[in-house]
């Protein structure tokens, strides 16, 4: 590993570790002060470099991308701003337990608090929003340092993969020459052979971090069980979680407790082959509130997306069992009465081994429900095309299997809503840790990248809007997707809000009308923008996107407050099937 100089010597040492430890991809923004970086990881054979001329998209990028695989993506970027570009998406990194290892370039440190240019303080820039924060050493050649490098490295691996995940930030700091260039003397002759561990390291990572998935201990388990032996009326609940139970584990507990599962969008349980013939349920949001509450509920992953089940839950007197791994608290109601520290899967797979418990006619009147609302939702969608038919098509149109990305606002309510329960292997995906619109198109893209099934992009315009620099990695980066762009012209969620009645400042201030013309994104960004009308062309378009490759962008315009206004017209049709049914004897 002969190198011209130690900083290139310190980066290449660095770029090794990652790449021994597993990593394969980095998001890399140009800059001066981190050279060093960029021409180690360019120069590897065994990373794949992702170039973003913006550094807040290249940020969603990773995320996304990290989203798909559970690896972080590192990323890389100059002194500077750059590195603050970087922190919305290191939030949801936080928030949502995404991996993600940011590399910030850095002047050297007498530089700091002296009016150097591209020079601000980094040191802890993310705050509380990093598992480990760790300001490097500057590059020397030495035996130790290079070995210290080295096990920051991994142990940065380690911390940001571990079962509370999420971002790890490195500050790196380096002085010129910052360029590959000859330097005498930097790096003494025969150093790789005098220190070869320092220098080249071990055949895999330099530290080996095993960390333990919690079990569940056997009282608990046992105090599980009975809660649910001596429940009428045991619920399973499974919310928005990248990590969270397996499928097949949340499949096998249906079947072996019989009681229903209701399955967010996100949860990676609503859809697949798992479903099959299991009552794992989709359309609670509609009919959860007209049944009878349970009195035992065991809950997986963080808050559900629906509001209804989250009140439903909070108002039910139930006695509540929390899963996180981690320990934390994800359930903002506080009713939950019991928080169980164990890994997910292994708690399902420990009841699937219980006795087998009678659900009986518990189960039976959610199944029932859950068949009803289906029928009515489909009469709703012949009736009218609006924002929630959009969604319930590219669910049911969805190739098996798709990596499907909605944006937040009305698109993941609708996907919860009106995303029918089917086996399909498709892989939702939503930035719910922070909720905001920023960065949508780029994490879409950055988990596309990681796969190759067919990639769904649904945004609404204010997302598309926000994030149209992301749109540039299509090329860039090599992906292809479906983007289907909801524009109602405006923040349409706002229509859900009592601010509603106020207008002004309704209009000006909130719903926020544009009326700008997204079509000149296909010639700017080189890619096919279609716009339709009625359900039949959208669905005839959706088809032929997905099976082709490219890239369309399938525009739906739509009336926000009239979509709104029929969600409402059909969750009051809902509830009354729902309670009339339930009357009859």
């Amino acid at each position: 590993m002969s190198a011209p100089n130690k900083n290139t010597l310190w980066a290449r040492v660095l770029v090794d570790e990652f790449a021994k430890a597993g990593l394969d991809a980095v998001c890399i923004s140009p800059g001066s002060r981190s050279t060093p970086l960029t021409v180690a990881f360019s120069r590897h054979p065994d990373i794949r470099v992702f170039s973003h001329l913006d550094e807040r998209s290249a940020a969603y990028f990773a995320l996304g991308r990290a989203k798909r695989t559970g690896r972080p993506t590192p990323l890389v970027c100059t002194s500077g701003t750059a590195a603050a570009n970087f922190h919305p998406a290191v939030i949801e990194a936080s928030q949502a337990r995404v991996p993600m290892l940011v590399l910030t370039a850095d002047r050297p440190p007498e530089l700091r608090d002296s009016g150097a240019n591209q020079t601000i303080d980094q040191e802890k820039l993310y705050g509380n929003s990093v598992r480990w924060y760790r300001d490097l050493p500057e590059p020397a050649v030495e035996d130790r340092k290079l070995r210290s490098l080295r096990t920051d490295c991994a142990r940065a691996v380690a911390k940001a993969e571990g079962t509370d995940a999420g971002p790890v930030h490195l500050n790196v700091p380096f002085r010129k020459p910052l360029d590959p260039v000859e330097v005498p003397g930097d790096v003494p002759e025969g150093f790789e052979a005098e220190y070869p561990l320092a220098a080249t390291g071990r055949d895999g990572p330099f530290v080996e971090v095993a960390e333990g998935r919690a079990a569940l201990e056997t009282a608990t388990r046992d105090e599980l069980v009975r809660a649910f032996e001596q429940a009428a009326r045991g619920l399973i609940v499974v919310g928005p979680d990248d990590n969270g139970p397996t499928p097949a584990a949340i499949g096998a507990l249906a079947d072996a407790t019989g009681m229903p599962v209701l399955a967010d969008p996100l949860s990676r349980v609503r859809w697949g082959p798992h479903t099959a013939g299991e009552p794992i349920l989709g359309g609670y949001d509609s009919y959860v509130d007209a049944l009878p509450a349970p009195d035992v509920v065991l809950r997986f992953g963080a808050a559900p997306t629906s509001k209804t089940l989250q009140h439903y839950l909070r108002d039910s007197g139930a006695r509540q069992f929390v899963v996180d791994p981690a320990g934390e608290w994800r359930e903002a109601t506080f009713t939950a009465s019991d928080l169980v520290v164990a890994d997910p899967t292994r708690v399902a797979e420990a009841l699937t081994q219980a006795p087998t418990m009678d659900a009986g006619d518990w189960t039976r009147r959610f199944e029932e429900a859950e068949s009803r609302y289906w029928e009515l939702v489909a009469a709703a969608h012949d009736e009218q095309f609006f924002e929630g038919t959009v969604l319930a098509d590219v669910v049911e149109l969805a190739p098996d299997p798709t990596t499907l990305f909605v944006s937040n606002s009305m698109p993941v309510r609708d996907a919860d809503r009106f995303g029918k329960p089917r086996k399909a292997a498709i892989t939702a995906l939503a930035n719910r840790g922070a909720s905001g619109i920023d960065g949508i198109t780029s994490s879409a893209l950055g988990a596309g990248s990681a796969t190759d099934d067919p990639l769904v992009l649904v945004t609404g315009d204010l997302a598309y809007y926000h994030d149209m620099n992301g749109l540039l990695a299509l090329a860039r980066c090599g992906v292809d997707a479906t983007i289907v762009l909801v524009n109602n012209d405006g923040g349409g969620i706002f229509h859900m809000l009592p601010i509603e009645a106020f207008d002004p400042p309704f209009t000006g201030q909130f719903k926020t009308p544009h009326g700008l013309d997204f079509e000149p994104t296909g010639d700017l960004y080189d890619l096919e923008f279609v716009r339709t009308e009625g359900r039949g062309e959208f669905r005839e378009a959706f088809v032929a996107s997905v099976g082709e490759a490219g890239t369309r962008v399938i525009e739906v315009q739509t009336d926000a407050e009239a979509s709104h206004r029929f969600r409402e017209q059909l969750s009051e049709r809902v509830t009354e099937a729902i309670q009339r049914d339930s009357s009859r004897p």
